[in-house]
């Protein structure tokens, strides 16, 4: 009977269903006897013992939320019983002390990267092509249309093809047999690349760079900035109206706030310069065709993995993506860091209530002191508009047993680790120093990757419950199933599955050894991930506004 819950703490009154569990089914824990009061979904929680009103409801020995009425022994913790509650947090408190992880097999191990002039190394070699307002949107998607096929990046449709026989099926009368008409299900195929280094040409539409307000502006171009100097990148092809708020000036500014020597080569074109629309077209698709030439002669060499800058990212979470997923990915955290390299946490909605051990964990008061602001200028903010932390579970989190924001950041948080906190970095800041890093960012997906790679990362580690068809214009995104179900049901998204931690087949540590290694394969181009199989490229710039 034991095998089928899991008490995370010591200290929790919450206990976890790892399988479905009927309503008045007796288990075990710790020698204790509780009968389930009602069906208890997996995923879920039930109480340990009985709950009056106020009483506090503890999970990862976190306070996560409070009872709102009497909860007997083995009754199930609903949003209805159960409301937000979150600790509260101070200044930093001396004392942390780590034990890196034994990264002896890992300690000469290289991955085969592109090497950048500052020393970064990207494990990808793409081409942007971005316009600094939306003005220029259709601009670049004629380039685009004219690049794609005619260089090879582009892929067979084979929904067009799909349609194509539904369209035949019409004109031959034979409507009915539409509706049974079988999918050849089959992998997106690329074409023949007339580049063989280059691993495509990304183009980064947005509806951004005028109107609003002009911090939306200087923020996009920050962004922007932090794409173009990510190491995947190997240069860029810069469209500009003229008139917008998003000035070539800003954006060069901060290009050279981020390297001092420009080391890459960036096409700058303003319409209102150039003259004629196809003039200038014509003049971009020549300089990008001559600069593509020249970023195809970089090819992959061994690079140490302190090279690596792994995001750390979960979307539609599942009651065991803090038990399985997300731990995993913390421990591939600690292996990197351990090896010198640098991890970057983001979401900052989905780090309520875990404050103070981040805080503590914090290399010194300074970065503590920038953590503690930003945690309390972001929940201020969604307080001002009637909203808040606690309203950040989206449905389908709920449905899967993380009924309030609290008990979502305590699993969240494991993504981190157990590493030092080095550095703090505001929305669009660029990672610099080896070891785990906190970035400020919305707990929204493509928000929250889409900065990732803004600020230098070269892999994301996406951990996921429901499943998420997510992926990033320039940086690799694996995907790591929480469950085992999940992962057969939706192959062709997930990347690795840490469902054998839930059945008890592998330790976390063995299973985050599995994701490295994987993690190495990606690095090195000898493995696409799902979501690169997929051309799945998600850019959503976040506008500083209130984003949970």
């Amino acid at each position: 009977m034991a095998h089928k819950i899991l008490k995370i703490h010591p200290k929790d009154n919450a206990i976890v269903a790892l399988d479905d569990l009927s309503a008045g089914e007796k288990v075990l824990y710790n020698g204790k006897e509780i009968t389930l009061v009602y069906a208890v979904p997996a995923k879920h929680k039930f109480a340990e013992s009985d709950l009056t009103p106020g009483d506090k409801i503890l999970m990862y020995g976190n306070l996560v939320g409070k009872a709102v009425e009497n909860i007997r022994s083995g009754e199930v913790l609903t949003t209805s019983n159960v409301k937000h509650e979150a600790s509260s947090f101070t200044k930093r408190t001396d004392g942390f002390q780590w034990s890196a992880p034994d990264v002896s097999k890992w300690k000469d191990k290289t991955f085969m990267g592109f090497h950048r002039a500052d020393g970064q190394v990207g494990t990808a070699n793409y081409w942007l092509v971005i316009p600094l307002v939306f003005c220029e949107n259709r601009n670049v998607n004629t380039i685009k249309q004219a690049f794609m096929d005619e260089l090879g990046f582009g892929h067979q449709d084979v929904y067009k093809s799909y349609v194509q026989q539904m369209v035949s099926l019409y004109q031959s009368g034979k409507t009915a047999e539409i509706e049974t008409l079988p999918f050849q299900e089959t992998e997106l195929s690329q074409q023949s690349k007339l580049f063989d280094n280059i691993d495509g040409i990304r183009f980064l539409t947005h509806e951004g760079g005028c109107g609003g307000i002009r911090q939306d502006s200087e923020m996009l171009c920050g962004l922007l900035a932090g794409y173009i100097n990510n190491p995947n990148v190997a240069g860029a092809t810069v469209l500009s109206l003229g008139c917008q708020n998003a000035q070539i000036s800003i954006l060069e500014e901060k290009l050279n706030k981020l390297n001092d020597t420009p080391n890459k080569p960036v096409i700058i074109l303003e319409q209102q310069q150039e003259g004629t629309e196809q003039e200038m077209l014509a003049k971009a698709i020549r300089k990008t065709f001559l600069a593509l030439i020249e970023a195809d002669k970089l090819k992959r060499e061994p690079a140490p993995l302190s090279k690596l800058v792994i995001g750390l990212e979960c979307g539609g979470s599942d009651g065991f993506s803090g038990i399985s997923a997300n731990p995993t990915v913390g421990q591939v955290s600690d292996f990197i860091v351990a090896l010198g390299g640098k991890s970057i946490l983001s979401e900052f909605p989905e780090l309520c209530g875990v404050e103070q051990e981040l805080i503590n964990r914090c290399v010194d008061d300074k970065t503590a002191d920038k953590f503690s602001e930003l945690m309390r200028a972001y929940a201020h903010a969604a307080e001002a508009v009637g909203s808040g932390f606690d309203m950040n579970p989206s449905p389908g989190n709920i449905k899967d047993g993380l009924i309030t924001d609290a008990i979502k950041s305590a699993g969240a948080a494991k993504k981190g680790g157990t590493s030092p906190v080095v550095d703090v970095l505001d929305y669009t800041e660029y990672a610099s120093k080896p070891g785990l890093n906190l970035l400020c960012t919305p707990g929204n997906d493509v928000e929250s990757t889409t900065a990732m790679a803004g600020s230098g990362a070269n892999i994301i580690l996406f951990t996921t419950g429901l499943g998420t068809p997510t992926g990033n214009p320039v940086t690799p995104v694996i995907k790591v199933s929480s469950n085992s179900k999940l992962a057969e049901k939706m192959p062709d998204i997930i990347d690795v599955d840490t469902g054998p931690v839930i059945a008890g087949e592998k330790t976390i540590e063995e299973m985050g050894t599995v994701l490295l290694d994987h993690i190495i394969e990606v690095a090195s181009g000898n493995i696409k991930t799902k979501a690169m199989k997929l051309d799945q490229a998600d850019f959503i710039p976040w506008k500083r506004g209130v984003s949970l």
